[in-house]
């Protein structure tokens, strides 16, 4: 007790912090001690949910003592002041260049990265919209009533369209249509249309759509009617998957020349910490100079296109070490026992009666997530809704949400396997689920209302 009340500080420090609330809504007047402050804290945080049970999430639960040593080393380095910290800017730049070999980028690579995916998905998007614009003022035509076609998609794009005033045309789903089919597509194209955007995993059930496919939909298109319309695929799962677990795919990327940019989380399969995303382009023409600010900061030109300006360096520099550390043996390893794992749980709980797999992480599909529902007239006594709390209770977070379209009245439910979660973890989750499911039929549940009615499950 004495060597505790030594590190703490005196008695006179300890009463005060200790019996007293912290600060909520008035800044304090005094300082405090560090270490009593970081032992509050610390303590405080234990109330979150443990991010390694945390089988929601697409983002990364788990990194090495590397990586973390990397992230110190970074942690007063601004990323944007390329001046001042040109090694910085070079490993950005290595980054851009092993991304673009992984994607097959035809020319020299045209890039940067981000705070996360949903920002480099803008960046692709803001950029189609001034090409369209260009293309548009060229032949005398309005500009005021862009749209996008996409299938159903995460809330970064209902953000973009919303915030740069694009019509959003989305593909909802329905029962044998979960992804956005070409044919359903070519329904919502028109000369308005600032690009089409297929989803490397679907973040409601991680499958892969049909880039190639939807790719040569428009290709028929632009015969036809002369309309030429690019594709930005947004592979912020898949970008950091296919390349390694599905290499025989149909092509997806740059390979397709209706392809004019790619964005990929690099903190998701990309197994960086979070903060990093990746946006490509074709070629430097598809990203208009008018976007490209040159800025004069701190003794230096620094053209930028991010949203964001001021930002930690640490997480471009932690990518760049994974990217070298592991390599595409090493990537291919990862999320292969990713993908068999997930399989494996797939077996087990299709294996419930009355339950229906919907993706079992096959990576011919998808991302290593496995999703299912309850078939249609069973009458299990609970719903999905029941199971993700009961699981809760165990610390696992497991989704239940209602997907669009036909299908927003149904639940289902999705696991996402990551780097860390091995087959003794997924053989605790399955006994629990299975401990559940039991105690659930035992003890039916009331009804509850209906998905739309108690709101949903955000895909973030």
């Amino acid at each position: 007790m004495a060597s505790n009340s030594s590190a703490l500080g005196s008695d006179a420090e300890i009463t005060p912090l200790l019996t007293q609330p912290l600060p909520r809504d008035h800044f304090p007047d005094g300082t405090s001690n560090p270490d009593i402050i970081y032992q509050i804290l610390s303590e405080e945080l234990l109330l979150d949910g443990n991010s390694k049970q945390n089988l929601a999430t697409f983002c990364q639960t788990w990194e090495s003592q590397q990586v973390r040593n990397l992230m110190d080393l970074a942690i007063d380095k601004n990323l944007i002041d390329k001046d001042e910290y040109p090694q910085t800017a070079e490993i950005e730049e290595r980054c851009i260049n092993l991304l673009a070999d992984l994607w097959h980028s035809p020319g020299k690579p045209v890039g940067c990265s981000t705070i996360g995916s949903s920002e480099a998905s803008m960046l692709g998007g803001m950029a189609a919209k001034w090409r369209w614009k260009a293309r548009q003022k060229a032949a005398g035509k309005p500009t005021d009533r862009p749209n996008m076609v996409c299938g159903s998609v995460q809330i970064c794009w209902k953000k973009f369209a919303r915030y740069w005033d694009i019509e959003l045309r989305e593909i909802e789903m329905s029962p044998g249509n979960l992804c956005m089919a070409p044919d359903a597509m070519l329904k919502q194209v028109d000369e308005n249309t600032i690009f089409v955007v297929p989803t490397m995993g679907v973040t409601y059930h991680g499958l892969y759509e049909d880039v190639a496919g939807i790719s040569r939909a428009l290709d028929d298109f632009q015969a036809r009617t002369g309309i030429d319309i690019p594709i930005h695929v947004d592979a912020a799962s898949g970008g950091f998957l296919a390349p390694f677990t599905s290499p025989d795919h149909e092509p997806w990327d740059f390979r397709l020349e209706r392809v004019k940019s790619i964005n990929a989380s690099g903190h998701k399969f990309g197994l960086a910490p979070l903060g990093v995303g990746w946006v490509l382009w074709r070629d430097v023409a598809d990203l208009p100079e008018e976007l490209v600010f040159h800025v004069s900061y701190l003794g230096g030109d620094m053209p930028t296109f991010q949203i964001n300006f001021s930002r930690p360096a640490g997480q471009v520099i932690a990518q760049y070490f994974d990217f070298v550390r592991f390599g595409r043996a090493g990537y291919t390893a990862i999320h292969g026992s990713s993908h068999e794992i997930a399989q494996y749980c797939a077996q087990e709980i299709g294996s419930v009666d009355g339950f229906e797999i919907i993706h079992d992480g096959a990576p011919s599909k998808g991302i290593p997530t496995v999703v299912w529902t309850q078939t249609e007239g069973s009458d299990h006594g609970f719903t999905l809704y029941d199971l993700a709390d009961r699981l809760r209770m165990r610390g696992w977070q497991v989704p239940a949400y209602p997907f669009t379209g036909e299908l927003a009245h149904k639940a289902f439910q999705r696991i996402l396997v990551k780097r860390g979660f091995n087959r003794e973890m997924a053989d605790l989750l399955l006994a629990d689920i299975k401990q559940a499911i039991a105690y659930l039929r035992l003890h039916p549940q009331k009804a509850i209302p209906s998905p739309a009615q108690q709101g949903s499950y955000n895909h973030l």
